[in-house]
């Protein structure tokens, strides 16, 4: 492994590994946290199997957390590697006419997902940790529903995350392609995973803006 995080390819292999790992995960939550605009109760079932199935908690909970420091670091690593290829190249050519907006920019849009991300968390996980492993209280019955609601009843928060969600969709617009070009996928099937990601890109997040509106306007 750090053989291969040695070489610039390896690099970026991993962390389009890494990307990919991310986005089903995020997949995954969104589908849970949409069935909170239609399913109090569905979404309660989802949200209590999520933080109490042994599985999920001592395996995938831990690879998730690593996922997403090792995405976040790497993507740091690149940007110092790169730089100075950068100004090299910038300095015979345009940047701007080489390069897209969102290209020259996932460091900054990185930057403020990874802010948001513990934002979220202490809004949502901290909570919970503190009330299983501290509190030592019993979720069996908990209404994780009220808890959402309650949250995006501060106008101020839900535009911290309308905005950290259209920071996600420029962040997912151009590092879902990158990410399928670095393990190899640059072939005849490369329109439709343009198609698919460009719909992934927006509609996720477009997804979870609508869901924070939702509650906040829906319960005023």
């Amino acid at each position: 492994m750090s053989g291969l995080l040695k070489s610039s390819i390896g690099r970026k292999f991993a962390m389009a590994l890494s990307a990919l790992f991310l986005m089903v995960f995020l997949l995954q939550h969104f589908v849970i946290n949409i069935l909170s605009v239609f399913s109090p109760e569905a979404f309660n079932d989802a949200s209590y199997f999520m933080g109490n199935f042994w599985a999920v908690q001592y395996l995938l909970q831990p690879v998730l957390m690593f996922g997403v420091v090792f995405h976040f670091v790497m993507g740091f690593v690149l940007e110092i590697k790169n730089k100075g290829a950068r100004e090299v190249k910038y300095a015979k050519n345009n940047g701007a006419a080489n390069s897209t907006w969102m290209s020259r920019n996932m460091i900054w849009t990185g930057l403020a997902i990874l802010g948001f991300v513990v934002f979220h968390l202490n809004d949502f996980w901290v909570p919970e940790m503190v009330e299983k492993y501290i509190d030592g209280k019993s979720q069996v019955g908990k209404d994780f529903y009220t808890h959402v609601v309650h949250m995006f009843e501060n106008p101020i928060r839900v535009g911290v995350y309308v905005l950290s969600f259209v920071f996600l969709a420029l962040h997912l617009l151009h590092g879902f392609n990158s990410a399928f070009q670095s393990v190899g996928a640059n072939n005849k099937y490369t329109k439709g995973l343009k198609t698919f990601s460009k719909v992934y890109a927006i509609g996720i997040p477009v997804g979870f803006i609508i869901i924070a509106l939702f509650h906040h306007f829906n319960h005023h």
